[in-house]
């Protein structure tokens, strides 16, 4: 199969679909890589890296898309690309369609096979191609949530784990999955105090158990209120798969937050998990409502492109090497876990959630294929 990997065109995303390593691999089994002109350059990758096992430089995206049969990316196609996709194509990469029915549309209408990352399952009723950046978000929605608290930032000019004088900063998380526990390991890592609010009770003995210094408490046995007026740092992890994520922190919630205070919504590629929300870039990464400074980075692993990309490609090269073997109808029946990933098909959406967000009509996957 011959596969194509772009050049993301997202506002100051750096990360690719490919490293050579993968590269590398994919040539070994008989596929023809093709990679666009400097695509790995933010993650440290040249040209020539992708040239030396084997792959093939293309100059312009629009003959890269010509050419293959099969995209790999990272974020979702932009408006550029969505041009350049051919009926039948596959791509392969973080969709998050129910936060865009522009997108949804635009993908029905080109006939392509749309695969997607984060619905993608796994027997542990987890979701494997999600997971490597759900760990570095949550792990950098510390970061840039302890940098928006300084006060050349706006913030309450707090340190997050305070000094030997002063308290440390009070770090509220919301959601205990993967974003939700590695921003919890951070916060606690860096000295704040904190308390993680999650629905599911096998989750919260597990928090309980991991976190003995944080505060682990059941999302609906509290006053949101109470909790939100004394903290300083809010991470939004809230998510529910494929679909959009439920808003757990309304604008009038706001009222009663410290002024300067921060929330950062991890959950913007799914809508957001705040009212006030709407996503923002890494050239323009904040906005404040009602005085609180809002951190909204629609695509925030892109800020460690390095760590990223290696990450992602840890996880997806078995099924990037499986889906360019089997091709896209095989990879889908061998596995109802593959399956899940197929969110849109030859002009059918089927992807049910995403159909249920917009009121869309919805095929059967196994329909289809």
């Amino acid at each position: 199969m011959i596969i194509g990997v772009p050049k993301e065109s997202k506002n100051h995303e750096y990360r690719v679909g490919l490293t050579p390593e993968s590269v590398k691999r994919l040539n070994a089994e008989s596929h023809s890589v093709l990679v666009e002109s400097n695509a790995g350059l933010g993650s440290g990758f040249s040209n020539q890296d992708y040239i030396d096992v084997g792959g093939r430089i293309i100059e312009t995206a629009d003959d890269l898309f010509n050419d293959s049969d099969l995209i790999i990316k990272v974020k979702e196609p932009q408006a550029d690309e969505i041009n350049m996709i051919k009926e039948d194509q596959i791509i392969f990469t973080y969709l998050h369609l129910a936060s865009s029915e522009n997108l949804t549309k635009k993908l029905i209408q080109k006939k392509c096979i749309s695969i997607a990352y984060e619905t993608i399952s796994d027997d542990l009723v987890g979701l494997p191609l999600l997971k490597p950046m759900s760990e570095v978000a949550g792990r950098l929605s510390i970061q840039a949530g302890a940098r928006c608290l300084e006060k050349t930032f706006g913030g309450l000019g707090i340190l997050l784990g305070g000094s030997s004088y002063s308290n440390p900063a009070k770090t509220l998380v919301i959601g205990g999955g993967v974003v939700g526990y590695n921003a919890s390991l951070i916060a606690l890592g860096m000295g704040s105090d904190v308390t993680i609010l999650e629905k599911s009770l096998s989750k919260i003995d597990f928090l309980k158990k991991e976190f003995p210094k944080a505060t682990v408490l059941n999302f609906d046995d509290i006053n949101m209120q109470d909790i939100l007026s004394v903290s300083d740092l809010v991470i939004g992890a809230v998510l529910i798969p494929g679909a959009l994520a439920p808003k757990v922190i309304t604008k009038k919630n706001l009222e009663v937050m410290k002024s300067g205070s921060v929330i950062v919504d991890v959950a913007i590629d799914q809508g957001g998990c705040f009212e006030t929300s709407h996503a923002t870039t890494h050239q323009d990464p904040t906005y404040v409502v009602d005085n609180i400074i809002h951190y909204c980075v629609a695509n925030m692993p892109g800020a460690v492109p390095r760590t990223s990309t290696i990450s992602l490609n840890t996880a997806t090269i078995n099924y990037v090497s499986d889906l360019a073997k089997l091709g896209s109808e095989n990879f889908c029946k061998i596995d109802h876990h593959h399956l899940n990933g197929l969110n849109t098909y030859k002009g059918h959406l089927t992807y049910k959630p995403v159909a249920d967000n917009f009121n869309m009509s919805y095929t059967e996957p196994h329909l289809v294929i």
